[in-house]
């Protein structure tokens, strides 16, 4: 069940970010070399990387795990962006512009979780009533 994750709004935005976060922490003091900055880009990195990965997996289940993966390291992000907003290692404006995008990201990203998963009970749904009638 391969699906064409470049062709994903949700691979997009989260690829686009993850851009736009490797260039905000090219700015970042060095002593969060092994800190934040190493967190954050590994964050980011990981959304885009566990969509596509997903992509290819033979189960919807399974593309849901890996949709799950992203949605936590979006999660990191926010705590991420935060701390930086309040070390001052970035800007109000630019926590608020990042931050937007992030939470576009993680409400696109949650709806087509919920998507997937809903599927998930209609079969169910649907296979249940179909035993009971045929008893």
């Amino acid at each position: 069940m391969s699906r064409n994750y470049k062709n994903m709004e949700i691979f997009k935005l989260s690829y686009e970010l993850s851009l736009e976060i490797s260039r905000l922490l090219d700015r970042f003091p060095e002593k969060e070399k092994d800190n934040i900055i190493s967190q954050m880009r590994r964050a980011a990195t990981s959304i885009p990387l566990n969509i596509a990965e997903g992509s290819v997996k033979k189960s919807p289940r399974e593309f849901l795990n890996f949709l799950s993966y992203a949605y936590g390291s979006a999660k990191e992000i926010d705590v991420l962006l935060s701390m930086s907003k309040d070390l001052n290692y970035i800007t109000k404006g630019e926590y608020k512009l990042l931050f937007g995008k992030l939470d576009k990201l993680m409400a696109k990203l949650f709806g087509f979780m919920e998507n997937i998963e809903s599927r998930f009970e209609i079969k169910k749904k649907f296979f249940t009533k179909f035993r009971n009638e045929e008893k």
